[in-house]
């Protein structure tokens, strides 16, 4: 230790065990994935629904994060990472409010335990406000208070545990998931789907033509989403390694060929390159790519972009108007495509794309019969292990699948009993102004009075004095 400069000493606030660019990366990917949900969905939603839905969208995501933070420290975060119970969830307890528990050394890494659990909060909170991009535009919002709280209590944590926590039994039949293909998108696909099944469809009017109120503002908040994928994904391996360095490059590499793509078949079918399609293949392609970016190699990632513009773009734009049940649900954000089919083919390709020796290097594991990617299997003369690790990637889809379909639906069931699940129709038809008492783009000036705010009757406000010219003073 006397041969150590005095800066990486270890003394009371650095513990011999922990790594300070270590943890310093893992707070700052957690802060990344923070931002891609506020502002960055905050934005996305506020902008690219209808004006009067404006604030409701926004206030949606919003709730959720801070929601989430509550349950999470309170109990969320040992139930999905805690001793186990059952082999698909943990102890439920409060050890994540404790300093002896905080202070010390997590699970895996290099780091203390408050920095695993706000990296793990910021993965949960974007899963919900994934969810509520299906149910914009008539979802009571009380309903929704309820519904955050008891959907992360009784399904996100069954998946995280079972796929990421050491004790989970997916996990330790060697699924591949680098960074939530199947934890986040996959359930918020499905979850989002189903819950918007059980709410009901928007006004005939604003499914029919929902126009964005702000596409620009929407594009900043997509490049917000775009950019903190680094922590998305760079953050995942819990080291500065460098496997996080191939997750980042990959990641990116993956989005910018699904945008391309997305926007070439926009061109080529409909003669318009639209910039509501290029934002959609951004997320499919970011999606797609998140169960493997740390295991697969960067020709692969190209691959992944050039499928993931293809295929999520096909079910939007094709089977959406062929199918019945994708008729019959209103998904406002189209979460399913994007997040449960792009998720879906992530989490494939995974099974058949991952080196390994990239795999090894993300696991920590000895030379064995998992994380063998099905082509290398055939490639090395190890199909029977590559045939296993595909089949281990569809029982997982099957169980995040099923799960989800079930527990989302019990849980709407059960709020229906206590509040209605979708707003009234005078709500519906008004939006905004209706269920907050507060609009947008509602200006205060040019001798108007800003009168649809709560906020101008608890604080007070007046009218400011007209000078001679007619404005204020």
């Amino acid at each position: 230790m006397a041969y150590l400069p005095r800066n990486l000493q270890p003394d009371d606030a650095n513990p011999p065990w922990m790594n300070k660019a270590d943890n310093a990366w893992q707070l700052t990917s957690a802060t990344l994935v923070g931002l891609q949900s506020v502002p960055g969905l905050v934005i996305l939603y506020g902008s690219i629904v209808k004006k009067k839905w404006a604030l409701n969208s926004a206030l949606m995501a919003l709730y959720a994060f801070a929601a989430v933070l509550v349950c999470w420290v309170g109990w969320g975060y040992q139930l999905a990472f805690g001793d186990t119970l059952v082999p698909f969830l943990g102890k439920p307890d409060i050890h994540a409010l404790d300093q002896k528990f905080l202070m010390s050394q997590a699970f895996i890494g290099k780091y203390p335990n408050a920095s695993m659990v706000y990296f793990q909060f910021v993965f949960a909170a974007i899963t919900l406000i994934l969810i509520a991009g299906a149910l914009l535009g008539r979802m009571n919002f009380i309903a929704w208070m309820l519904f955050v709280p008891l959907w992360l209590t009784f399904s996100y944590t069954v998946g995280a545990f079972s796929i990421w926590c050491p004790q989970g039994w997916l996990f330790r039949m060697g699924v591949i998931d680098y960074s939530g293909g199947f934890v986040i998108h996959l359930s918020s696909g499905v979850a989002g789907f189903t819950a918007a099944y059980w709410v009901g469809p928007r006004a005939p009017r604003d499914r029919e033509r929902f126009p964005p109120n702000n596409i620009l503002l929407m594009l900043a908040g997509a490049g917000i989403l775009w950019m903190g994928w680094t922590g998305f994904n760079g953050g995942d391996p819990y080291v500065a390694s460098l496997d996080a360095s191939l997750a980042v490059l990959n990641t990116h590499v993956c989005a910018a060929a699904s945008l391309l793509t997305w926007l070439m078949l926009d061109i080529l079918f409909y003669e318009k390159p639209s910039v509501i399609g290029a934002t959609q293949g951004m997320i499919t392609g970011l999606v797609c790519i998140t169960p493997a970016a740390g295991v697969v190699q960067g020709w692969a990632a190209i691959l992944m972009g050039l499928l993931s513009g293809c295929i999520p773009w096909f079910s939007m734009m094709f089977l959406h108007k062929k199918m019945w049940l994708l008729k019959q649900v209103d998904d406002t954000m189209a979460v399913f495509h994007t997040h449960a089919v792009a998720g879906t083919l992530g989490a494939i390709l995974a099974g058949v794309l991952a080196n390994p020796r990239l795999s090894r290097i993300f696991y920590m594991v000895d030379d064995w019969p998992k994380y063998i990617g099905f082509a290398y299997g055939i490639q090395s003369g190890r199909s029977r292990a590559g045939v296993r690790q595909l089949w281990v990637q569809l029982i997982g889809i099957g169980f995040v699948f099923v799960w989800n379909v079930i527990s989302t639906s019990v849980i709407c069931l059960l709020i229906r009993m206590v509040v209605p699940l979708r707003m009234t129709e005078e709500e519906v038809s008004e939006g905004d102004n209706a269920v907050h008492g507060e609009e947008a783009y509602a200006l205060w000036g040019d001798g108007e009075k800003f009168d649809n705010s709560r906020l101008q009757l608890v604080h007070e406000i007046e009218e400011p004095p007209l000078s001679k010219s007619g404005y204020g003073l």
